[in-house]
């Protein structure tokens, strides 16, 4: 190897590199060392899929579930000062015409408004048919109720699941078939409100996360059901965030609950609404709205799809690393654990 690293020097730098047969080692080392992760770089430039696309809302019809309060309220706000026409649907009446009116003050811009429950699918069909055709679709209604899984009742759990998922099937059913079918090809787009529960299991978040999870599985399939009509499908995951309902979720919470996953500071529902609209334009898959929400999508992305060959490079590099992180904090949080219910059952 050195009688190798010594010609090859020669040859590249000239006779001086013959001097000493350990430093061209040295220098072959760190040939290869550089070589391997561009190598490496190339080959994601290739392979990686679905292809890097923008998704325009300027003049484009953006239609947001949940868009009364919280995030997807401060979504059409953003939208609507981009220039988008905005609709926004939500159960009540009356906090729509307050986020109507809201928005107007805010940007001039009028929005159309839908009275809807997105458990019912027929109400959701002819909210789509009265909006028209629909190019940025953010299903983004939710519902939380925090609890063990021993202590909540079906009723409540069901109630997580038909809004949160079988909700986001019911909107994505309505919206797609135009969607498919309509004149205007340039790139559309489908993002779905998960949460960084969506990407982790968390102490009395059972049913919870098991709604928010599905989600994942939903948006990695329907992306390559609809890649070849140019619709491109967004997963976001945003962390707690500073909404109406958030004070009310924190005193529900176990606990538990509190001590394990409690630490981290809630987001302002702007903050949060400004990355998911830049991820859903760039058409990335994983909208990251922090750090630590970075770190997950790294720990967990497995299968999913990646348009970025940079974000896969660095996917590739940092796995191993950040597994051993996530070990740590599981070893954190099994140990919080642990000495809870010593110090109950004292």
């Amino acid at each position: 190897m050195k009688l190798i690293a010594t010609v090859y020097l020669r040859y590249v730098f000239g006779a001086s590199s013959m001097a000493d047969p350990n430093l061209a080692y040295l220098w072959l080392l760190l040939l290869l060392l550089l070589l391997l992760p561009l190598s490496l770089f190339a080959i994601l430039v290739v392979i990686v899929r679905p292809r890097p696309v923008k998704i325009p809302i300027k003049n484009r019809h953006v239609f947001i579930t949940g868009g009364s309060s919280g995030i997807g309220l401060a979504l059409a706000h953003q939208a609507a000062a981009e220039g988008a026409r905005v609709s926004i649907l939500a159960r009540s009446l009356e906090k729509l015409e307050q986020a109507k009116d809201s928005i107007q003050r805010s940007t001039g811009i009028e929005v159309a408004i839908y009275a809807a429950d997105v458990r019912d699918f027929d109400s959701l069909k002819k909210a789509v048919s009265d909006a028209g055709p629909i190019d940025v679709l953010v299903v983004n209604q939710g519902v939380f109720l925090p609890q063990e899984l021993n202590k909540q009742e079906l009723d409540e759990i069901k109630f997580m699941i038909d809004v949160n998922l079988m909700g986001s099937f019911n909107m994505i059913k309505a919206v797609l078939p135009g969607m498919k079918t309509r004149k205007e090809r340039s790139p559309t787009s489908i993002a779905l409100m998960s949460s960084q529960a969506g990407q982790v299991g968390i102490y009395g978040y059972t049913a919870y996360s098991a709604s928010k999870f599905g989600l994942r599985g939903l948006a990695e399939a329907l992306q390559q059901e609809v890649i070849a009509d140019n619709i491109h499908v967004s997963l976001i995951f945003p962390p707690d965030t500073d909404t109406p309902g958030f004070a009310e979720e924190n005193k529900m919470r176990p606990q538990l609950t509190s001590v394990i996953a409690g630490s981290s500071t809630a987001m302002k529902a702007e903050e949060v609404a400004k990355r998911a609209l830049d991820g859903l334009k760039s058409g990335v898959f994983f909208v990251n709205c922090n750090f630590e929400g970075t770190l997950l999508s790294i720990a967990t992305a497995g299968l999913s799809p990646q348009r970025s060959s940079l974000m896969a490079f660095v996917e590739v590099f940092s796995a191993g690393i950040i597994r051993l992180v996530a070990l740590c904090f599981q070893w954190n949080w099994y140990g919080s654990i642990e000495k809870w219910h010593k110090k109950s059952s004292n």
